[in-house]
């Protein structure tokens, strides 16, 4: 991507100006940040993705049968949206990167940002109305209008204990303020930048109204403090204990004194402060897929030297849409590869390659160890030969 695109992609900021005033501080519109935008997919195909098996699609409708909102999930059917009113209705299809190249591609725009963070591509239809009410998502975002317009409305900040619709599977505010100039229609090619907590409402404007919605993950610390105390706690000795030794006599041998507490939280602490094991935990859990069911593994080991002799015969590797990537240096040349959810030690060149969109062909095999570790990525489905895939 040119420069040029880059600068009107964000605005007219450089990646480092985005990065350093924007991102995660406040909303940003842009307009015509994808030029001549032609959305990659119609409305009929989206629905036609939401009747498929295995793929999370939702319908929210504001004036359903069963109250003010209702929500249904797929997978739907052609009666399904037959049935639907002229108006006031939403379909949300998550993940259609995974299953639409040309949505897949779009995320090369967002290079500039760790590959990584990127959770998955959003795709929502509505008619005229419809809209998923006003709401706060706790993740980055880039809403971009792919057809049709889509009137945005931000509200600001919101408090965590923001009174929200009860009995509802949706996370409505109960109340919304629009913030003074923060109410926009978009267009396509425009786009809509907000950081986690910021109160939006979009409305559609047009029968043909397509929203591509660009999330990223970001773990909570409820999550990352229970997922890394499970990590851990299959590597820790078990005479790894609390301890008491050289103590004074106590006051009361009731009372749990403070020096107790001290020693518990020094345990705690001492035992978490391992920035090597983090590193080892933070790789596989920013790389876990999306669907836990999404990996297909190999029935039939691969054997590396016919991997070697495929690669050589002119065959490449691809990486699967949904299969995530990441490395981590270590040092003297070596590094983890984090492949979906799992890591692996092998040297650094190769564990770039393998993370970076290079293509995965025979010119890995100059790396040490690279047909073993090509051969157990694609038993584990991270990986798939390229006439395989196509099929």
């Amino acid at each position: 991507m040119s420069p040029d695109t880059q600068l009107a992609m964000l605005g007219g900021l450089t990646p480092a100006e985005f990065l350093g005033d924007v991102w995660q501080r406040r909303p940003l519109l842009i307009r015509g940040a994808f030029a001549d935008f032609e959305c990659p997919l119609s409305p009929d195909e989206l629905a036609g993705l939401a009747c498929e098996e295995g793929i999370e699609a939702r319908l929210v409708e504001e004036r359903g049968a069963d109250g003010p909102w209702q929500v249904r999930h797929g997978p739907f059917d052609e009666a399904t949206f037959a049935a639907l009113p002229d108006r006031d209705w939403t379909l949300l299809v998550q993940a259609v990167d995974h299953y639409v190249p040309e949505v897949a591609e779009l995320l090369e725009r967002f290079a500039f940002l760790p590959r990584w963070r990127l959770d998955d591509v959003m795709v929502s239809y509505a008619p005229p109305g419809g809209s998923v009410g006003p709401h706060v998502d706790q993740y980055d975002v880039f809403l971009l209008q792919g057809s049709g317009r889509r009137r945005w409305q931000l509200g600001g900040r919101v408090a965590d204990d923001a009174a929200i619709i009860p009995g509802i599977d949706l996370r409505i505010l109960e109340r919304f303020e629009v913030e003074a100039g923060d109410d926009w229609v978009l267009e396509p090619g425009d786009m809509l930048y907000l950081p986690p907590g910021w109160a939006h409402h979009g409305v559609s404007q047009s029968d043909d109204c397509l929203t591509l919605s660009v999330g990223f993950r970001a773990p909570s610390a409820d999550e990352a403090i229970v997922s890394f105390a499970d990590f851990l706690g299959d590597k820790l000795p078990d005479s790894l204990r609390y301890a008491d030794a050289g103590m004074a006599p106590p006051a009361d041998p009731g009372e749990l004194d403070d020096a107790a507490v001290e020693r518990m939280r020094r345990l705690i602490l001492d035992t978490l402060d391992d920035p090597a094991r983090l590193a080892q935990w933070f790789g596989r859990v920013m790389t876990q897929p999306k669907y836990a069911d999404q990996l297909v593994a190999n029935e039939t080991p691969t054997d590396p030297a016919d991997l070697v002799a495929a690669l050589q015969q002119g065959e490449e590797l691809v990486r699967p849409p949904g299969s995530r990537f990441a490395w981590h240096a270590l040092g003297e040349g070596r590094a983890t590869l984090f492949a979906d959810g799992d890591g692996a030690e092998c040297a650094q060149p190769l564990a770039r390659l393998i993370a970076s969109e290079a293509a995965l062909d025979a010119e890995l095999l100059a790396h040490e160890g690279a047909e073993v570790l090509l051969a157990a990525l694609l038993d584990a489905g991270s990986l798939a030969w390229t006439d395989e895939f196509d099929e």
